[in-house]
Protein backbone atom coordinates (compact mmCIF):
# COMPACT_ATOMS: atom_id res chain seq x y z
CA UNK A 1 0.00 0.00 0.00
CA UNK A 2 1.37 3.35 -1.22
CA UNK A 3 0.23 6.66 0.75
CA UNK A 4 0.91 10.15 -0.33
CA UNK A 5 1.52 11.23 2.96
CA UNK A 6 3.64 10.05 6.16
CA UNK A 7 2.19 7.91 9.08
CA UNK A 8 4.48 7.98 12.03
CA UNK A 9 4.83 4.77 14.18
CA UNK A 10 4.53 4.85 17.67
CA UNK A 11 7.51 4.92 19.85
CA UNK A 12 7.67 2.52 22.35
CA UNK A 13 10.50 1.10 24.73
CA UNK A 14 11.22 -2.71 23.30
CA UNK A 15 12.15 -3.74 26.99
CA UNK A 16 8.45 -3.18 28.23
CA UNK A 17 7.87 -5.04 31.90
CA UNK A 18 3.47 -6.51 32.15
CA UNK A 19 1.83 -4.96 34.14
CA UNK A 20 -1.84 -4.54 35.29
CA UNK A 21 -4.28 -2.30 33.89
CA UNK A 22 -5.45 -1.37 38.02
CA UNK A 23 -2.05 0.19 38.31
CA UNK A 24 -3.63 3.19 36.93
CA UNK A 25 -5.78 3.87 40.15
CA UNK A 26 -1.94 3.90 42.19
CA UNK A 27 -1.16 7.27 40.38
CA UNK A 28 -3.01 10.75 41.79
CA UNK A 29 -4.24 10.87 38.05
CA UNK A 30 -5.59 7.93 36.53
CA UNK A 31 -2.17 7.13 34.19
CA UNK A 32 -0.64 4.17 32.85
CA UNK A 33 2.75 4.17 31.47
CA UNK A 34 5.86 2.17 29.90
CA UNK A 35 4.17 -1.18 30.23
CA UNK A 36 2.37 -4.52 28.30
CA UNK A 37 -1.21 -5.54 29.10
CA UNK A 38 -1.40 -8.87 28.19
CA UNK A 39 -4.32 -11.86 28.14
CA UNK A 40 -6.83 -9.92 30.70
CA UNK A 41 -10.01 -8.67 30.63
CA UNK A 42 -10.80 -5.31 31.60
CA UNK A 43 -14.48 -5.09 32.71
CA UNK A 44 -16.93 -2.48 33.98
CA UNK A 45 -14.02 0.44 33.80
CA UNK A 46 -15.57 3.96 33.91
CA UNK A 47 -12.45 5.86 33.64
CA UNK A 48 -12.34 9.91 32.33
CA UNK A 49 -9.51 11.78 31.33
CA UNK A 50 -6.80 8.58 31.74
CA UNK A 51 -3.16 8.82 30.23
CA UNK A 52 -1.99 6.11 28.36
CA UNK A 53 1.45 6.48 27.00
CA UNK A 54 3.74 4.07 25.56
CA UNK A 55 2.00 0.93 26.11
CA UNK A 56 0.76 -2.44 24.07
CA UNK A 57 -2.47 -4.20 24.75
CA UNK A 58 -2.14 -7.67 23.75
CA UNK A 59 -4.88 -10.20 24.04
CA UNK A 60 -7.04 -7.72 25.88
CA UNK A 61 -10.86 -7.49 26.04
CA UNK A 62 -12.25 -4.39 27.07
CA UNK A 63 -16.42 -4.89 28.56
CA UNK A 64 -18.90 -2.41 29.39
CA UNK A 65 -16.34 0.18 29.73
CA UNK A 66 -15.61 3.91 29.47
CA UNK A 67 -12.65 5.83 28.76
CA UNK A 68 -13.80 9.39 28.12
CA UNK A 69 -11.65 12.38 27.21
CA UNK A 70 -8.52 9.76 27.24
CA UNK A 71 -5.63 10.55 26.11
CA UNK A 72 -3.60 7.73 23.93
CA UNK A 73 -0.29 8.28 23.09
CA UNK A 74 2.55 5.97 21.62
CA UNK A 75 -0.16 2.78 21.62
CA UNK A 76 -0.34 -0.63 19.99
CA UNK A 77 -3.39 -2.60 20.27
CA UNK A 78 -3.22 -6.45 18.73
CA UNK A 79 -5.70 -8.62 19.26
CA UNK A 80 -7.89 -6.69 21.63
CA UNK A 81 -11.69 -6.67 21.91
CA UNK A 82 -12.94 -3.02 22.23
CA UNK A 83 -16.25 -3.56 20.98
CA UNK A 84 -18.90 -0.71 22.15
CA UNK A 85 -16.17 0.67 24.34
CA UNK A 86 -16.35 4.42 24.97
CA UNK A 87 -14.18 7.20 23.69
CA UNK A 88 -15.89 10.14 22.87
CA UNK A 89 -13.73 13.07 22.61
CA UNK A 90 -10.44 11.56 23.31
CA UNK A 91 -6.75 12.37 21.79
CA UNK A 92 -5.55 9.56 19.99
CA UNK A 93 -1.74 9.74 18.44
CA UNK A 94 0.21 7.88 17.25
CA UNK A 95 -1.54 4.70 17.89
CA UNK A 96 -1.81 1.15 15.91
CA UNK A 97 -5.02 -0.88 16.06
CA UNK A 98 -4.13 -4.09 14.96
CA UNK A 99 -6.21 -7.38 14.40
CA UNK A 100 -8.53 -5.95 16.57
CA UNK A 101 -12.46 -6.08 16.79
CA UNK A 102 -13.78 -2.72 17.36
CA UNK A 103 -17.92 -2.74 16.98
CA UNK A 104 -19.85 0.18 17.80
CA UNK A 105 -16.59 1.90 19.21
CA UNK A 106 -17.33 5.47 20.39
CA UNK A 107 -14.90 7.86 18.91
CA UNK A 108 -17.43 10.64 18.41
CA UNK A 109 -15.81 13.85 18.88
CA UNK A 110 -12.30 12.49 18.90
CA UNK A 111 -8.97 13.62 17.81
CA UNK A 112 -6.32 10.87 15.48
CA UNK A 113 -3.37 11.75 14.26
CA UNK A 114 -0.78 9.42 13.02
CA UNK A 115 -3.63 6.31 13.67
CA UNK A 116 -3.58 3.22 11.48
CA UNK A 117 -6.24 0.33 11.91
CA UNK A 118 -4.95 -2.89 9.93
CA UNK A 119 -7.25 -6.03 9.35
CA UNK A 120 -10.05 -5.15 12.26
CA UNK A 121 -13.44 -5.43 12.31
CA UNK A 122 -14.75 -2.59 12.91
CA UNK A 123 -18.29 -2.68 11.84
CA UNK A 124 -20.72 -0.02 12.59
CA UNK A 125 -18.10 2.05 14.52
CA UNK A 126 -18.86 6.00 15.24
CA UNK A 127 -16.99 8.70 14.43
CA UNK A 128 -19.34 11.70 14.24
CA UNK A 129 -17.80 15.62 14.51
CA UNK A 130 -14.27 13.42 14.92
CA UNK A 131 -11.24 14.54 13.40
CA UNK A 132 -9.02 12.70 11.48
CA UNK A 133 -5.55 13.33 10.14
CA UNK A 134 -3.21 11.19 9.18
CA UNK A 135 -5.49 8.05 9.75
CA UNK A 136 -5.23 5.21 7.42
CA UNK A 137 -8.18 2.09 7.48
CA UNK A 138 -6.41 -1.12 6.06
CA UNK A 139 -7.92 -4.43 4.95
CA UNK A 140 -10.82 -3.29 7.60
CA UNK A 141 -14.24 -4.00 7.45
CA UNK A 142 -16.26 -0.64 8.42
CA UNK A 143 -19.68 -1.30 7.46
CA UNK A 144 -22.29 0.58 8.69
CA UNK A 145 -19.71 2.86 10.03
CA UNK A 146 -20.73 6.86 10.98
CA UNK A 147 -18.41 9.48 9.95
CA UNK A 148 -20.94 12.26 10.35
CA UNK A 149 -19.68 15.70 9.91
CA UNK A 150 -15.98 14.61 10.44
CA UNK A 151 -12.71 16.33 9.29
CA UNK A 152 -10.89 14.02 6.89
CA UNK A 153 -7.30 15.04 6.42
CA UNK A 154 -4.92 12.71 4.49
CA UNK A 155 -6.81 9.88 5.33
CA UNK A 156 -6.53 6.79 3.40
CA UNK A 157 -9.23 3.89 3.02
CA UNK A 158 -7.51 0.47 1.31
CA UNK A 159 -9.21 -2.13 0.66
CA UNK A 160 -11.68 -2.00 3.41
CA UNK A 161 -15.42 -2.87 3.19
CA UNK A 162 -17.41 0.40 3.25
CA UNK A 163 -20.32 -0.55 2.34
CA UNK A 164 -23.67 1.50 4.43
CA UNK A 165 -21.05 3.73 5.78
CA UNK A 166 -22.55 7.28 6.70
CA UNK A 167 -20.66 10.00 5.03
CA UNK A 168 -23.34 12.47 5.58
CA UNK A 169 -21.85 16.41 5.87
CA UNK A 170 -18.44 14.68 5.91
CA UNK A 171 -15.76 16.43 2.79
CA UNK A 172 -14.30 13.27 0.73
CA UNK A 173 -12.24 15.67 -1.10
CA UNK A 174 -8.89 14.29 -1.62
CA UNK A 175 -9.82 10.68 -0.03
CA UNK A 176 -9.41 7.65 -2.38
CA UNK A 177 -12.20 5.11 -1.52
CA UNK A 178 -11.07 3.29 -5.16
CA UNK A 179 -9.72 -0.13 -3.39
CA UNK A 180 -12.59 -0.33 -1.42
CA UNK A 181 -16.23 -2.52 -1.80
CA UNK A 182 -19.91 -1.06 -0.78
CA UNK A 183 -23.14 -1.36 -2.36
CA UNK A 184 -24.62 1.33 -0.93
CA UNK A 185 -23.16 5.18 0.88
CA UNK A 186 -24.92 7.40 2.58
CA UNK A 187 -23.06 10.29 0.99
CA UNK A 188 -24.32 13.73 -0.72
CA UNK A 189 -23.19 14.71 -4.11
CA UNK A 190 -21.59 17.80 -2.54
CA UNK A 191 -19.57 15.12 -0.53
CA UNK A 192 -18.17 13.25 -3.27
CA UNK A 193 -16.71 16.30 -5.12
CA UNK A 194 -13.08 15.50 -5.33
CA UNK A 195 -12.90 11.86 -4.36
CA UNK A 196 -11.32 9.30 -6.17
CA UNK A 197 -12.94 6.38 -7.00
CA UNK A 198 -12.74 3.56 -9.62
CA UNK A 199 -14.10 3.51 -12.92
CA UNK A 200 -16.90 0.90 -11.37
CA UNK A 201 -17.51 3.11 -8.34
CA UNK A 202 -18.76 6.24 -10.83
CA UNK A 203 -20.61 4.05 -12.55
CA UNK A 204 -22.59 3.23 -9.39
CA UNK A 205 -22.40 7.26 -8.16
CA UNK A 206 -23.69 7.81 -11.94
CA UNK A 207 -27.18 6.74 -11.01
CA UNK A 208 -27.24 9.59 -8.03
CA UNK A 209 -27.34 11.84 -10.60
CA UNK A 210 -30.20 9.77 -12.78
CA UNK A 211 -27.92 9.02 -15.20
CA UNK A 212 -27.74 5.83 -17.49
CA UNK A 213 -24.90 4.31 -18.19
CA UNK A 214 -24.32 2.00 -21.74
Amino acid sequence: MSLNFQLTSPKIPTDLEKANFQDIFYEEEPFLSNCMIADTVIDKEVVERLIVSKVIFKNVTFINSSFKKMDVTDVIFENCDLSNLNLKESLIHRVVFKNCKLLGVNFSEANLGNVSFENCMATLSNFPEARLKQVVFDNTNLQGANYFDCLLNKVAFHECDINEVDFTETSLKGIDISTCTFQRLQVSLESLNGCEVSSDQAIGFASLLGLTVK
